[in-house]
């Protein structure tokens, strides 16, 4: 037998403390039966997952031991080519072929900008939560701020936040193009606006109030966060969290009543489900299963995830290139690398795109640098994934004063993740971690010479176009655009790699290139 399906039977049993499978169900089920929800967040269109989350929650359901809940705490439109190639509706198809019982959403379902996700939402089927997403100026929330689902005799109200970083990160879905502002996350009122929800799911008979939270684990520039939530409120039951893809099976956090609040969260592209149960008696708890460790698969949805591949197939499989080592955004344990020094895979990025655009720099946030590229052949679709987002390339002109406010305010947070990180091409500096400052910039010349930043000459600045639209704290915002394309980035990285390298990363890209040196001073 499989061993992972021993592990598995072994840890079935604990999952359903409350009783024992029955391979003969009574055909009047208790009402009184435990509840469990399974939950994930930040899948960011890693779609195998979905059969295993689903095949799970039918395996439990089909026992009749237990009630069984399927919920996200966001981040799933868009991460992979299975998400860009269409905008996010092959990820829709396949949620919709899950069935969730509620969801929330994440900064990244604005990716697309807010008609497209109005647009697709609500094929999954299912409710979407969201107690601080406003039109601007709105007196109501532009979704439900709860749902009330019932479980046998237990009412389970699933409240929905999302952090209103998103306002700075997906700026360009928040602003038009002459700067008016059109929706709000509510900043200011985020955890007031929580707690008059779960208030009044409480007073609609609500039993447990549940949060489905993309606000995280840090609290960044807004100062909102999870945990700061649960200090803030009461009557929330649960914390199922997301955005900082932090492996939590369960923190304790006291309300402000005292009471000890489980947070949860399941780390990012489906590598746990998280599994909450509500027993008989009302004991809380959860826990984190890894999806290698779940033998079940839906078949329903192993189809749904089968036409989406089938169909980006076409698109992904076309071979770019060959590299005889990783180019990595993370290292060995998933943490992220291109958000707070240099990668050899933001080397070549920035390569690309300073040489495409015959620019003095080259520039991206390694936010936008989504996933690794593997030792061996180099497809479109590898591109595809580490470049998913819908940005375009362009020139821009920047004075050096102002190349240098950049590079201060996008690595202040360092040694920290940002995903403003610069990762860069045609410049070297030095970052001073403890003194937040950046010395020693130098731009390379046309004889290929380093030379020292000049306050007050202007370079030319090749990047994407999220540089206009919130990027880079909004930095280069206001820098005059030289030339604006119709050119994917990722087709620009796609095209060097074929062409300008010859099909062959060679060895300059083996390490780092030393362009971003840190100190602790």
């Amino acid at each position: 037998m499989n061993k992972g399906k021993i592990v598995w039977g072994l840890a079935l049993l604990v999952l359903l403390t409350a009783c024992s499978v029955s391979d003969n169900p009574s055909p009047q089920p208790d009402l009184s039966r435990s509840i469990v929800i399974l939950y994930e967040n930040d899948v960011h269109g890693c779609i195998d997952g979905y059969a295993k989350l689903a095949g799970l929650r039918d395996a439990i359901a089909n026992s009749d031991t237990a009630w069984v809940a399927t919920v996200s705490s966001g981040d799933f439109l868009q991460g992979s080519v299975s998400a860009a190639i269409t905008k996010g509706q092959g990820i829709v198809d396949i949620m919709r072929s899950v069935g969730y019982d509620a969801l929330t959403l994440g900064n990244h379902e604005f990716d697309y900008l807010v008609p497209r996700m109005v647009e697709l939402l609500p094929q999954i089927k299912a409710p979407v939560v969201c107690a601080n997403f406003f039109e601007y100026g709105a007196d109501k929330s532009y979704y439900e701020p709860y749902v009330i689902k019932t479980y046998g005799n237990k009412k389970i109200a699933f409240v929905g936040a999302c952090t209103p970083e998103t306002m700075r990160s997906e700026a360009y879905a928040f602003f038009d193009k002459e700067g008016n502002q059109i929706y709000d996350l509510k900043t200011n009122e985020v955890y007031s606006l929580v707690q008059a929800a779960a208030d009044k799911a409480r007073s609609e008979g609500a039993d447990y109030v549940i949060l489905l939270s993309h606000l995280g684990e840090d609290k960044k520039e807004t100062g909102i966060y999870s945990h700061g939530l649960v200090e803030a409120t009461k009557g929330i039951d649960v914390v199922l969290d997301g955005h900082t893809h932090a492996v939590i099976e369960h923190d304790y956090v006291k309300n402000l009543d005292g009471k000890d609040i489980i947070v949860s969260q399941t780390g990012t592209q489906f590598a746990n489900v998280g599994k909450l149960l509500i027993t008989k008696d009302g004991h809380l708890s959860t826990q984190l299963i890894p999806i290698s460790e779940i033998p079940y698969e839906s078949a329903a949805v192993t189809s749904a995830t089968q036409k989406v591949k089938a169909d980006m197939e076409s698109v992904t499989a076309t071979k770019v290139a060959d590299t005889d080592y990783a180019l990595a955004s993370k290292d060995a344990d998933g943490k992220w690398l291109v958000r707070n020094r240099e990668t050899n895979l933001g080397d070549l990025i920035a390569d690309a795109y300073r040489l495409s655009m015959k620019a003095d720099i080259g520039l991206q946030n390694g936010g936008g640098i989504r996933n690794d590229i593997a030792a061996g052949t180099i497809t479109f679709g590898d591109v595809f994934n580490v470049l998913p987002n819908d940005n375009l390339m362009c020139k821009i002109e920047a004075t050096g004063a102002q190349i240098l406010a950049m590079l201060e305010k996008v690595t202040a947070k360092c040694p920290l993740d940002d995903g403003s990180f610069p990762q860069v091409s045609g410049i070297t500096f030095t970052i001073h971690s403890a003194s937040h400052k950046v010395s020693d910039v130098k731009v390379m010349d046309a004889d290929g010479q380093y030379q020292s930043l000049d306050a007050a000459k202007t370079y030319t600045i090749a990047t994407n176009d999220y540089y206009s639209q919130g990027g880079f704290y909004r930095t280069l915002q206001d820098c005059k655009l030289l030339e604006s394309t119709a050119t994917p980035c990722r087709d620009c990285v796609a095209d060097y790699l074929k062409d300008t390298l010859g099909g062959k990363t060679g060895t300059a890209y083996a390490n780092p290139q030393g362009r971003v040196t840190i100190t602790e001073d």
